[in-house]
This record gives structure tokens, sequence and C-alpha cells, in this order.
């Protein structure tokens, strides 16, 4: 697996713009399901293709813009693990010649030093006592790994998962489903605590026994705090990684004494950057709604900032 390096903190886009006119593709599987089967992979074909260009787009604008790293949404490739429309790569109209468009994508982020990574839908819970949800899990891991392989993206990312009334339950499930996955996925894998169950310390246990990395998330830790502060936790989210570390960075909507501090707002408060952070060489991935102009705005507060 192909591993952009950095010598310096680098900022990530997630999934998407706002301003600029780079779209992404996807459709529905009621809207699939009123088609034959051929005209249905005629379709995917294309938007699967339409996105693989659109994900060039969106990495020459990273490229240009100083902007390190790229999120890459779940739906790259539209419902490919869909119980009744999905497919399989071979099945597709010049299946290869797109796997191959995904591939150029992935060697032309490599000449330019950016990092590419994904973030799977909250659906994905490897600690779910529903059978159907882990296999629907496993699935959407693999072809996200698939992806990855493609692409070079050295991250997939998910929480923890759900608690079902007994978090050291919970997590003990987690670890035994993280040991069998196969080697794509689990050489991805990061875990990422979140803002209503596990926090850094509950995850980071099961980080050290399973190789996984903890992508730490500060406006979670903030949201909800476990006792240890952000410099600590910061260094122990590190010391779980074997590659460049990658962590999120977010605002409040309203605020912290706002009604729902986990809402993200627009921009990001250049108050909520962690000072510990700013001579890191890490990937920092900016959720904020304002998108490439909530990154190009902290850019350039940190560009002003630096000593």
């Amino acid at each position: 697996m192909s591993r952009p390096t950095s010598h310096k903190l680098r900022l990530g886009l997630c999934c998407q713009f706002t301003r600029e006119p780079i779209k992404f593709r996807t459709t529905t599987a009621t809207a699939m399901m009123r088609l034959p089967r051929a005209d249905q992979l005629a379709r995917l074909a294309d938007l699967c293709r339409s996105n693989a260009d659109a994900l060039i787009a969106s990495l020459d604008y990273c490229g240009l813009h100083g902007i390190g790293a790229f999120r890459i949404n779940s739906q790259i490739l539209p419902l490919k693990t869909h119980p009744q429309v999905g497919y399989d790569m071979n099945e597709l109209p010049c299946g290869k010649e797109i796997v191959a468009r995904f591939r150029e994508c992935g060697a032309f982020a490599q000449e330019r030093g950016l990092r590419l990574s994904f973030h799977p839908d909250q659906f994905v819970v490897l600690n779910s006592p529903n059978p159907r949800t882990l296999k629907h899990s496993l699935a959407e891991l693999n072809y996200q790994a698939e992806v990855g392989e493609w692409v070079g993206a050295d991250s997939i990312n998910i929480h923890g998962g759900g608690a079902y009334g007994d978090n050291t339950a919970a997590l003990r499930t987690l670890r035994e489903n993280i040991e069998p996955l196969p080697a794509p996925v689990r050489s991805r894998l990061t875990l990422e605590n979140d803002d209503k169950i596990f926090t850094p310390s509950d995850l980071l246990p099961v980080c050290v026994d399973t190789g996984v990395p903890l992508v730490y998330d500060v406006h979670h830790h903030r949201c909800l705090p476990d006792g240890l502060g952000v410099v600590t936790a910061t260094e122990r989210a590190i010391a779980t990684w074997n590659r460049e570390p990658l962590f999120h960075i977010s605002s409040p909507l309203e605020g912290w004494r706002g009604p729902r501090p986990e809402r993200h707002n627009d921009y990001i408060n250049p108050r909520d950057f962690p000072l510990a952070w700013k001579r890191l060489v890490v990937t920092v991935e900016v959720e904020a709604k304002a998108k490439e102009l909530a990154v190009l705005k902290l850019l350039a507060w940190m560009g002003s900032n630096r000593r």
C-alpha cells in the first residue's frame, strides 16, 4: 500500500465541495430496481466512471490549494454492496477501464503527496449483535478496502460502535470481530472516539491490543470527556500509529454552551484547534459544513500564525 508522506501538518478535505463545481453522483436502489439488470449495470457504470473523473478533479483542486488530504465519499461506487442491485466491477460495462481510471487517481495522489482515506457511514458497526448489520458492515469494509487498494488510501475509519447496555462486552466483541478481518481491511482500519459512547480512554486499549490506530477526534472528546487532557490523548493516539497519524477537527455550531455542542459549524474556530497539534506531522481532516472554504480559511489562519 502506497502511503504519501509529509514533513508537516496537513489539512484534509472531507468528501465534497461547497462552491467548486465538482460533484459526485449517486442514485437510489428504488430507481435502479425499476430498470432491467442490463440497464442497471450500464447506469451504474456511468456513475462510477463519472465519480472517478470527479475524484481526479478533487485531487487536482487539493494539490493546487495546499490541501494535503482528501476523504473519499463512501458512495464513490454507488450501491456497490446493496443486496438487490450491488455488483462486482467485472459485471459493469467497461469495468476494467473504470478500475484503471481509479488507479490513475491513486497515481495522481501519490505524485502530489496527497493522502486518501475513507470514513464509512454510521451503519457500519463491527460490534453489532445483529448478524445482518454485521454482514453488511463487513461487505462495506471489503468494498472500501478494494477501492483503497486502487487509489492507495491508507485509512478506513469507523467509530467503536454501540454499547448495547454493556460497554465492556461491546468492546470485547469489537476486538473479536477485528481479529479475523481480511488483510486489505485490517491494514487500513482505524477507530475513532465518538461523542456519545466511546471515549479515547475506552478505545485506546482496543487499539493497542489489535494494532488498529486511533483517529483522535478532539471535538468528540470535548463533548464526551474522559479525564484525559488533549495533550495526553494526542500523545497516546499518536503512539497507536505505524504511519502518519490522522485526526479530526470541528467546531460546535452554536458554541460550547449551545444546546447541542456536537453539531458541526460551517467553519473552524481557531480557538478550537489544539496548540499541541500545530507542530506535529499529522493529517487533520476538517469536518466543517463549508467544506473547501473551511479548509482554506483554516489554512490561511495557520499560515498567518506560523512561528
